[in-house]
């Protein structure tokens, strides 16, 4: 899960998160709660209306709805679209607080817990899970003690949560939810409501640089090896050769290995040729040939190469 081809979300996100914890370092929960009395009724307080959706007053509702944002409105944005989606977000929360207000006109006189309405947009991410319920579909289904379950269902408790946080008042505010998604998936003004294209490209031009990129990080397709320092520590150390003879199985135990040869690459290092010991017939053998050049040299040249071949070479480069 990520937020790719999601800026909505996570910038919808982000708000919340900063008006909640804003909120709560300035100490001013109190104007975020709805009640018709005294509010509405005595104080006329209707821009209560307005700042009910804006934040949540508990962290536990702000971490649950977080959660809910996160799994179900990456998905519908990207089904729908940031246009769409942004559209969508603005009116069904217009719809939500107008039949939130309307709920209370209704219940208000039942009890105290229905004279109120709590903080936060929890009508809306209920909306978001009415869609994710009817177009996201299930992945894998399983069961525990008979009972049918499926991947989709542990998003189903964490909404159960934040429907139960402050029961009956927030399970009003879920079916106030369903209802306002049932409204945006029928024939209806809700459905086909899109805000003007030039608000949403001012406001995308705002806002995004806040909320940053939203590409899933990429992942490297080199393959490195498991374990390079243990042959690097290998290589390090030098190969020392015992035997007499100059023959081709001396040379080739005098080769470095191929993955000493690739560490070295690696590291841009260079291995130190390993000195062997030289007979004094190698030697005699070469001195015939270079008769002018010193003994010291051709001993030398002896002990860095693997063979008198590649000893003559040597020489003859000089």
């Amino acid at each position: 899960m990520s937020f790719n081809n999601a800026p909505i979300s996570k910038g919808l996100m982000i708000a919340l998160a900063a008006t909640s914890i804003g909120i709560s370092i300035f100490d001013i929960k109190y104007y975020l709660p709805l009640q018709l009395v005294p509010h509405i009724s005595r104080h006329h307080q209707y821009w209560r209306l307005l700042t009910q959706p804006l934040a949540y007053a508990s962290s536990p509702e702000l971490f649950v709805a977080e959660l809910l944002l996160f799994q179900v409105g990456t998905q519908i944005e990207r089904f729908f679209g940031s246009y769409r989606f942004a559209s969508f977000i603005l009116a069904a929360t217009i719809v939500s607080s107008v039949l939130s207000f309307a709920s209370l006109l209704a219940f208000h006189t039942i009890g105290y817990y229905l004279n109120r309405i709590p903080a936060g947009p929890t009508a809306l991410i209920f909306s978001l899970v009415y869609h994710y319920s009817r177009i996201v579909p299930t992945a894998y289904t399983f069961t525990i003690f008979s009972v049918p379950l499926s991947n989709k269902s542990f998003t189903y408790l964490i909404a159960a949560q934040l429907a139960l946080s402050q029961w009956p008042s927030s399970g009003v505010l879920a079916l106030i939810g369903f209802f306002v998604g049932q409204l945006s998936r029928a024939d209806t003004g809700l459905k086909t409501y899109r805000i003007s294209p030039r608000l949403y490209n001012l406001l995308g031009s705002l806002i995004l640089p806040f909320i940053g990129s939203t590409r899933p990080p990429r992942r490297s397709v080199l393959a490195m090896p498991a374990d390079s320092t243990s042959a690097a520590d290998d290589a390090d150390e030098p190969e020392r050769v015992t035997t007499q003879s100059a023959t081709a199985s001396g040379a080739a135990a005098n080769a470095p290995s191929v993955v000493s040869q690739w560490v070295n690459e690696l590291t841009a290092t260079r291995q130190q040729p390993a000195l062997r010991r030289v007979s004094d017939a190698e030697i005699s053998q070469v001195s015939a040939m270079f008769q002018d050049i010193p003994r010291a040299q051709i001993v030398s040249a002896l002990q860095q190469s693997p063979n008198i071949e590649r000893a003559v070479e040597m020489l003859l480069a000089r």
